[in-house]
């Protein structure tokens, strides 16, 4: 790991990517919901995407650390392997039943306001500024516009405020992992990533199994959506994940969090002729200009200021 964070056009390239990738997954996880309870669903993509990254670190000759580590090394990659996925995925599959989607949708949202505390006492170089914070608010302010009053909005279930702790306590998870993934020591990028899902599907497996029971025998467009699942948002966003995580930080990985409301809104307009709110151009003017408040002194690098 650098000790400063290394922002480049790769970077941002990355972010985009994988702001797109997740923004989509909301659509076919509708679908893969049709023939798989949500535990299971979890299980499969995680699995999938466990066995797939195996093969392809089997192939790497088994490759992790550069050099030898210590048990607090792997205390931390058990840590992260089960706050990065498994948990997370778990607690939105069973909050999102008392929550309204809005509120769902700005709770993660909320993991880059909880990776700037975290990265200022925790990483190097990840000093939280006065700029910094501000354009991470106004972007957060421009989600919560996007997704407008549905992310105040009551469900009226008994269970709701325990649903609500649930998609904050998975935004949590997401930010622990990233802060904590940041600080190891040099990983092959390949091999950590693999690492982290075999723990995920270890997790999430016996859990779905005790939670839900055994799963449906799901059609073949159930397992062929699970494959997508597994292969794309999992196993690749997974992989790029990492890849930011460690050379640009946990503060611009979090950027990603902004942009899937956004495509989420225009993929489902394009894919499934859903309406677009006339809140989308004001929430992306603030989205982007809170990206761009907040990440300015990257940008003037990587244009060529001083």
């Amino acid at each position: 790991m650098t000790e400063t964070s290394d922002i480049t056009v790769k970077s941002w390239l990355m972010v985009g990517i994988l702001g797109f990738t997740w923004g989509g997954t909301f659509l076919v996880t509708e679908i893969a919901l049709e023939g798989l309870t949500p535990f299971w669903l979890a299980a499969g993509r995680i699995g999938f995407a466990a066995l797939l990254m195996t093969a392809i670190w089997a192939a790497r000759g088994f490759r992790l650390f550069d050099a030898p580590t210590h048990r607090g090394t792997w205390n931390a990659i058990l840590w992260i392997g089960a706050l990065s996925s498994a948990v997370p995925f778990m607690l939105l599959a069973w909050g999102q039943q008392f929550v309204t989607s809005g509120f769902a949708g700005v709770s993660m949202a909320a993991v880059a306001l909880i990776v700037l505390p975290m990265a200022h006492f925790l990483v190097p170089g990840e000093q939280l500024t006065l700029r910094k914070g501000l354009g991470f608010i106004i972007g957060f302010i421009g989600v919560c516009v996007l997704i407008g009053a549905q992310a105040f909005e009551t469900t009226g279930t008994t269970m709701e405020p325990a649903g609500r702790l649930a998609c904050i306590a998975a935004a949590c998870c997401y930010a622990v992992s990233s802060v904590l993934m940041r600080k190891l020591p040099a990983v092959d990028t390949i091999g950590l990533s693999t690492v982290l899902l075999l723990i995920g599907a270890v997790l999430v497996v016996p859990l779905a199994l005790l939670v839900e029971g055994f799963p449906p025998l799901p059609g073949t467009k159930t397992i062929i959506v699970v494959i997508l699942l597994g292969l794309i948002p999992t196993a690749a966003a997974n992989l790029l994940r990492v890849l930011v995580v460690r050379t640009a930080g946990p503060v611009f990985m979090s950027l990603t969090n902004y942009q899937v409301p956004i495509w989420s809104v225009v993929l489902g307009s394009v894919l499934l002729s859903e309406p677009l709110p006339p809140s989308l151009l004001w929430a992306m003017i603030l989205i982007l200009s809170g990206v761009g408040l907040s990440q300015y002194g990257a940008l003037r690098r990587l244009f060529g200021g001083s």
